[in-house]
């Protein structure tokens, strides 16, 4: 099974066991100094003890000046040790290891005190960043070479350049970024100059028979003046005699809607990037790796039997599984936790200051393997598990597989509850299929489930329990305003869920997440939608990324979005709002509500648990309503703790 997929490649002298590649993904699990940490071992291990053929740490500074705090680190000699320390442990797992060198520009921002690089003069709020000099220019294409000198002595098996995503060599080689009129800028050649000079820096300090990977974008998106993937060709075949011997086709940069690109969210289709590596590995002659919302063996397989790549990039997806390899090789594919593109714990974990380090919806442990060992119950405990939505079904299977005995009641007739009727709105079929896959896992693991069966104060005494998880979930919120009654009033569950519809004119209140979607829904029915937000913006719940793409469709869809606005009453025609003092009726058909969901009351449960002295634990939107991430590692970590 999967035969291209895990067919061993060999590249100059690196032989790699299979044909898929773990990225170099920011994690924040770098030392303040930029040293390799224990948990990054311990992190990248698991994906190697999993099957990955090659393990790629993430961005590595080459420049002190420019270095920011909290990534990793090679710009002296003393950060060898820990670069040694992590390949040592890649190679006894049996993997292949490379480092990917790196100045980023703009990204080392993130920290204050680091030095801002640019091409060319840049103004930002008001301030300029004035363009490097060709002083600093020659020192970081020496800093580049000696980098490489100390990943060949900590023991890496290649050396990857990163030449995109707005980094510095990219903002030389773009003409969107590159207005310099000395030898680095202006004609595609000078522009070629420094990235060009970087590559022969590390060429020149690494053994002949190490391979250079190079990452780069197919092209400039929402960039004027940007490169062209014409333009990404030539430059990828003076890259190669230069002496890269991998390109690493990649898309996106910061500064621009493009940004969703990097870290693409389940908006974006699936092999979004896949026909641009194609293209640049057939008008090269290279070996490329293909890159881009590559989540299951069956895509890889098929790109690299059409021969579109030599490799593939599947990051995110040995996030949600570790072992994703391995099940795939095995052909243990109903196992495989499959990543859905939500962003929730990688992007935005990784750009929220106050998250330590990403995270995974599907995967609570990730960054925490040291401790991703599920310990067998010391007495078996029967638990009756109240909702069959996401935290409970979680709950219930990590109970299961320590040796416990729960027992799953749903009040509805389908299990993954919120989750599925997420999984409704447009472009995240993939949230619908993990929500049943959490079912499809707690039936095969032989769990009990009672389907249509509320769970009351008289199942929770009778039975013989020894302790109760309520998951009961949350329930839309309905405003308690004049003409909220209606016939024409709707809650936006109602409406994804298909027990009601909306045609016409129909006005959405609320600009949240849920609104916006419920908004696209009706929208792509024929509906004519305003969405009304209290707020001085809609999509303020939304991840970046992913509120990129909901704004774009918005736009796509014609869907008017008024904010600042507060909703009165519901009226005859319309809807009464008012803003800035002044009242006014919006006209429409139909009105859906999307204020938001509330726990669900679970008063006369916990009474009940307490009349008889029962433990109980409240777990997910059933103690307060929240992103999934949040509510399903709160299930695993009360699972783990009974």
């Amino acid at each position: 099974m999967f035969e291209k997929l895990f067919e061993p490649i060999r590249i100059r002298g690196m032989e790699v066991n299979n044909r898929i590649v773990l990225p170099a993904m920011g994690t924040k699990m770098a030392a303040e100094d930029g040293n390799v940490t224990q948990q990054i071992i311990d992190y990248q291990v698991a994906r190697v003890k999993g099957g990955c053929g090659l393990n790629l740490s993430e961005v590595c500074a080459v420049h002190a000046p420019s270095a920011p705090r909290k990534f990793l680190a090679l710009h002296n000699d003393s950060y060898i040790p820990s670069h040694k320390a992590f390949c040592d442990a890649i190679h006894e797992a049996g993997g292949k290891c490379g480092v990917q060198l790196w100045q980023g520009s703009l990204a080392a921002s993130m920290d204050p005190k680091a030095r801002i690089l640019v091409a060319s003069d840049l103004h930002v709020h008001g301030n300029t960043i004035p363009a490097v000099d060709v002083e600093t220019i020659e020192e970081v294409v020496a800093c580049f070479g000696a980098a490489a000198k100390r990943a060949v002595k900590a023991g890496y098996d290649c050396v990857e350049f990163h030449c995109g995503h707005n980094y510095l060599p990219h903002s030389f080689l773009s003409p969107a970024f590159n207005h310099r009129e000395d030898a680095y800028g202006g004609t595609f050649e000078k522009r070629c100059k420094f990235p060009l000079g970087c590559i022969r820096a590390i060429r020149e300090s690494i053994p002949q028979d190490m391979p250079l990977l190079m990452r780069l974008d197919a092209q400039d998106d929402y960039l004027e003046n940007g490169l062209t993937i014409e333009d990404v060709i030539a430059y990828c075949r003076l890259a190669k005699e230069a002496g890269v011997d991998v390109l690493d086709i990649s898309r996106g940069n910061m500064i621009t809607a493009g940004l969703k690109y990097e870290v693409p969210p389940i908006d974006i289709p699936k092999g979004f990037n896949v026909d641009n590596c194609a293209r640049i590995r057939k008008e090269t002659g290279m070996l490329c790796i293909a890159v881009g919302r590559i989540n299951t063996p069956q895509q890889a397989e098929e790109i690299l039997e059409q021969d579109k790549a030599d490799m593939v990039v599947m990051g995110r997806a040995q996030l949600a599984d570790a072992n994703f390899c391995v099940k795939a090789k095995e052909g243990r594919l109903q196992d495989i936790v499959y990543c859905i593109g939500c962003d929730q714990g990688c992007y935005d974990g990784f750009t929220d200051p106050n998250v330590p380090f990403i995270t995974c919806m599907r995967n609570p442990y990730l960054g925490k393997e040291a401790q991703d060992v599920l310990v067998p119950a010391q007495k078996p405990k029967r638990v009756l598990i109240a909702g069959g939505g996401i935290a409970g079904l979680e709950a219930a299977c990590i109970l299961k597989q320590r040796g416990h005995q729960p027992v799953v009641y749903e009040a509805g007739g389908e299990l993954g509850g919120q989750f599925v009727t997420a999984g409704k709105a447009p472009r995240k079929t993939e949230m619908k299929e993990a929500a049943l896959s959490y079912g499809e896992k707690a039936k095969r693991l032989g769990i009990p489930i009672h389907l249509n069966t509320p769970v009351d104060a008289s199942l929770l005494t009778e039975g013989n329990w020894d302790e109760v998880i309520l998951a009961i979930g949350a329930e839309p919120i309905h405003l308690s305003i004049p003409g909220a009654e209606r016939e024409n009033v709707y809650n936006s569950h109602d409406i994804l869920n298909g027990k009601a519809t909306a045609s016409g004119h129909v006005a959405v209140i609320g600009g949240g997440l849920v609104g916006v979607e419920t908004a696209e829904y009706l929208s792509e029915q024929g509906a004519a939608v305003t969405v009304i937000e209290m707020l001085d913006g809609v999509a303020k719940d939304l991840g970046a990324l992913r509120k990129i793409c909901v704004m774009e469709s918005l736009y796509t869809h014609h869907i008017e979005t008024i904010v600042s606005t507060s909703v009165k009453a519901v009226v005859e025609n319309g809807v009464l709002v008012e803003k800035e003092g002044v009242e006014q009726v919006i006209p429409c058909d139909s009105v859906v509500m999307a204020v938001g969901a509330r726990a669900r009351n679970h008063e006369a449960l916990t009474d009940a648990c307490e009349k008889k002295q029962l433990p109980y634990h409240i777990i997910g939107d059933a103690k307060k309503a929240r992103r999934a991430l949040q509510a399903i590692a709160e299930a695993h970590a009360v699972a783990r703790s009974l």
